[in-house]
């Protein structure tokens, strides 16, 4: 059964946060994560076969870039479902969106990357990142019925990155974290290391 940041055992993680600074990603201009977290992406990008690469496209988002996409997803999803309750739509947004007190993002303890090859042209894994579940027909969820050159990249991005010690949100085969809550849901650590936080540094 998928887990979702909605889910009351997620909020239920305690968070003590260690201090690790946001900081550039050295091989994604722009990005800005934890240093915990860079560490472990170089460590990933190591562990890819030759001539792969990961081309990260986002890290740290502000609370208020959160809020910003929470409101235009679920503005779309009460069209699709006008019986839903605040509840309902708060679970079907979570799917795509964490809500902000949980968001990875949010921690600088996630990223949203893909695989790239040696002349930085993007190799396929199913869907473009950040397909929404109604955009791609559920193809976004990382274990989705895909088709064999795109399961074969999951698999090498996905043994890359957990052997860094991240986890995948499975709604999201673009989404990884290391030292929030989900990860220490995911991962049976005793608390997230990671909470939100605001960037005080230029990306």
């Amino acid at each position: 059964m998928t887990i979702l940041l909605s889910d009351p055992a997620v909020h239920a993680i305690r968070v003590h946060d260690n201090g690790d600074p946001l900081v550039p990603l050295s091989f994604a201009p722009g990005v800005l994560v934890r240093s915990g977290l860079a560490g472990r992406l170089v460590r990933a990008r190591a562990a890819l076969p030759d001539a792969v690469d990961l081309l990260v496209v986002e890290g740290h988002r502000s609370v208020a870039g959160q809020r910003a996409i929470i409101a235009e997803y679920s503005a779309r999803l009460r069209v699709l479902h006008p019986d839903a309750d605040e509840a309902e739509l708060t679970r079907l947004y979570s799917r795509f969106v964490a809500p902000v007190a949980v968001a990875p993002h949010v921690a600088g303890a996630a990223v949203d990357l893909t695989l790239v090859d040696s002349d930085g042209a993007e190799l396929w894994l199913g869907t473009p990142i950040d397909a929404t579940p109604e955009q791609s027909g559920g193809a976004c969820f990382f274990d989705a019925d895909v088709d064999p050159t795109a399961r074969r990249n999951r698999t090498v991005l996905a043994a890359a990155l957990t052997g860094a010690g991240l986890v995948n949100y499975p709604t999201e085969w673009w989404h990884w974290s290391y030292g929030d809550r989900y990860w220490a849901l995911l991962s049976g650590a005793d608390h997230a290391v990671y909470g939100p936080v605001e960037s005080t540094v230029p990306a």
